[in-house]
C-alpha cells in the first residue's frame, strides 16, 4: 500500500507567515498617517492657495478682502458698500475653516499687519495688485512652516 503524501503547511509555517504579515502592515499604516510636520504643511499649502485666491477676489471685485486666523481656524472677509466687514461664509473656496491639528502657534512679520489683542491676526488685501510682502508662521509641537507672499501675489510655503 502506497503512502499518500500529505500536502500543505505546518502550523508553524502559518505563524511565521502571520507575523510577517503584520508587522507589513504595521510600517504600511505608519507610513500611510501623515505626521504633525506634513499635515501642517499640507494646511499651508491650502491656505497659500487659498490667500491668493482673496488677493485676486479683492482685485476682481474691487473690495478690499480680509484674512483672519486664530489658533483654531480662519476665514475671509469682504468690505462691503456701507464700509462694514461681511464675513464670506456662502462662498464654497472662501468659507471658514478649522485647522485640523489646533491649536496652532501663529506669527506674522512684519507685525504691522495686524494683530488683535485677542491673538487673532489679520491680513487685509486691497485693490492694488502689490502689497506689501509678509511671513506667516504657523507651528503646532515641533513642527514650524511658513507661508511667504511677495507681495506681487506668490505665496510660497517653507
Amino acid at each position: 500500500m502506497k503512502h499518500i503524501r500529505q500536502r500543505g503547511f505546518t502550523l508553524l509555517e502559518l505563524l511565521v507567515v502571520l507575523v510577517i504579515v503584520g508587522i507589513m502592515l504595521g510600517f504600511v499604516t505608519l507610513n500611510a498617517l501623515p505626521s504633525g510636520r506634513q499635515a501642517l504643511q499640507n494646511e499651508a499649502q491650502r491656505i497659500a492657495l487659498l490667500l491668493q485666491l482673496a488677493r485676486d477676489e479683492a482685485i476682481v471685485r474691487n473690495r478690499p478682502v480680509a484674512f483672519e486666523v486664530d489658533q483654531y481656524r480662519y476665514r475671509f472677509w469682504i468690505l462691503d458698500e456701507n464700509n462694514v466687514w461681511q464675513a464670506m461664509d456662502r462662498d464654497d473656496m472662501l468659507r471658514e475653516r478649522e485647522f485640523q491639528r489646533a491649536p496652532v502657534s501663529l506669527a506674522i512679520d512684519p507685525p504691522m499687519m495686524g494683530q488683535n489683542n485677542d491673538n487673532t491676526l489679520r491680513i487685509v488685501f486691497g485693490r492694488e495688485p502689490v502689497d506689501k510682502p509678509f511671513i506667516l508662521s504657523m507651528s503646532v509641537g515641533d513642527a514650524t512652516v511658513s507661508i511667504r507672499a511677495d507681495g506681487i501675489g506668490n505665496f510660497t510655503v517653507d
